[in-house]
């Protein structure tokens, strides 16, 4: 009995050290980190560059670029986008945020793509402003007011990195919706939630706050990092937002980064209104005063014109007489989502012609003194697309310097 039980014994052993092994003789702690040696994932190509070996990720995200330039060609409209937005991000660190499914954990992986999702975001909307706020503990904490520096916003983020306690959806909603409502009607009220837990924990009707978003036109939108979830796709549903779930942490990054662009204007606010704002001066670097923003002495910023108070960064809202304070080169930037462009026209490089005149002032690009026109479509048919294209961009080149040296005679 005693020799049997110890052959099962270790029979049994046996059979669980052949169950740690993977197929390619792996350890079970070797495959943790299987997936994080992307150098093996690579592999030179004819043209000596190094591609991944898988190029599913990849296509995935060529295929949805591709659904998204063919839908904004088939819609002949030009759709205005939001120039000036305040967004809300509402960051889940709950207990459930310290799970390890992305490495090293949830709260983690947001916090790093949080911080390039800030400073993408300034970068293609710099007239807009955003503020944190987190949810632990079944309560929601304003992390960061609404403002316009990406600094700061990190600095406060990565000090605030401590996971506790339930998510409670309707705390988060109600303290977003009281600043929000706030808001002039010409700003845009959006709230991107980073979601980690799979339930919310609120004190009353979550309905009636998600009634109250939708009537004050504040567009929510959720990424998940778990599975999905019904109170947060009828959040988005009901408020015209987004609702997706992570796969990993490349699909997040890619998810996140999609709601830095401007997103179109409601209809009923997309009238042409007239904004007071300031251009302030730089003040000199060796006078020091207050700043209104921080209370602390400093010396630089940059100088209300209506109340002359000072202010460190660009753009803000004067805290004395609550005055827009931009710079010209912001306000050039967003220009663009006024009156987009209409979307441009694929041309086969054999079917466009040499042009013989200037597009802008109409004057001739051909001089009879100085040069004799070349006639390429004799050249052409002898060449592939690529070397007819770089052709005709040399022939152009040459004659434009050559149109430039006879101006300066």
């Amino acid at each position: 009995m005693n020799n049997g039980d110890g052959k099962r014994l270790n029979g049994e052993a046996e059979e669980e050290d052949e169950d740690d092994l993977d197929g390619e003789g792996r350890e079970a702690w070797e495959r943790t980190y299987t997936d994080e040696r992307s150098w093996e994932s690579l592999q030179e190509d004819e043209s000596g560059l190094l591609c991944p070996v898988d190029d599913k990720i990849l296509h995935h995200a060529q295929y949805r670029r591709r659904l998204r330039s063919l839908s904004s060609t088939t819609t002949a409209s030009r759709i205005q986008k939001g120039l000036i937005r305040y967004l809300y991000i509402v960051i889940d660190l709950s207990k459930a945020a310290a799970e390890m499914d992305f490495k090293p954990s949830r709260m983690a992986v947001v916090a790093k793509h949080v911080e390039a999702f800030v400073r993408e975001f300034f970068d293609q909307n710099p007239l807009s402003q955003i503020s944190l706020v987190t949810i632990k503990d079944g309560v929601a904490h304003c992390l960061t007011d609404l403002g316009g520096s990406p600094e700061s916003h990190v600095k406060a983020l990565m000090g605030k990195l401590e996971s506790s306690g339930d998510s409670s959806l309707q705390n988060a909603l109600d303290l977003v919706h009281g600043y929000l409502t706030q808001i002039p009607s010409y700003g845009h009220r959006e709230v991107l939630i980073l979601y980690s837990a799979l339930s919310t924990c609120d004190p009353g009707d979550i309905m009636h706050t998600i009634q109250k978003c939708k009537n004050a036109k504040i567009r929510c939108s959720v990424i998940g990092l778990s599975a999905e979830i019904f109170i947060c796709k009828h959040i988005c549903q009901e408020t015209g937002g987004l609702y997706s779930i992570a796969l990993d942490e490349s699909h997040f990054k890619e998810l996140i980064l999609e709601h830095a662009p401007p997103p179109p204007a409601i209809a009923e606010f997309a009238i042409a209104s007239l904004i007071k704002m300031g251009f302030p001066q730089r003040a000199a670097e060796n006078v020091i005063s207050i700043c209104v923003c921080h209370k602390e002495a400093k010396g630089g910023g940059y100088t209300c014109p209506r109340c002359k108070a000072r202010v460190c960064e660009l753009p803000a809202e004067c805290r004395i007489c609550g005055l827009t304070l931009v710079s010209s080169p912001h306000l050039a930037r967003s220009y663009h989502h006024l009156f987009p462009i209409m979307p441009f026209e694929d041309v086969a490089p054999t079917q466009h012609k040499l042009p013989k005149t200037c597009f802008g002032c109409q004057q001739s690009l051909l001089s009879s003194v100085l040069m004799q026109e070349v006639e390429l479509p004799s050249l052409l048919p002898a060449l592939n697309a690529d070397d007819a294209s770089a052709l005709i961009a040399i022939f152009i080149f040459m004659k434009a310097c050559i149109t430039a040296q006879a101006v300066r005679a």
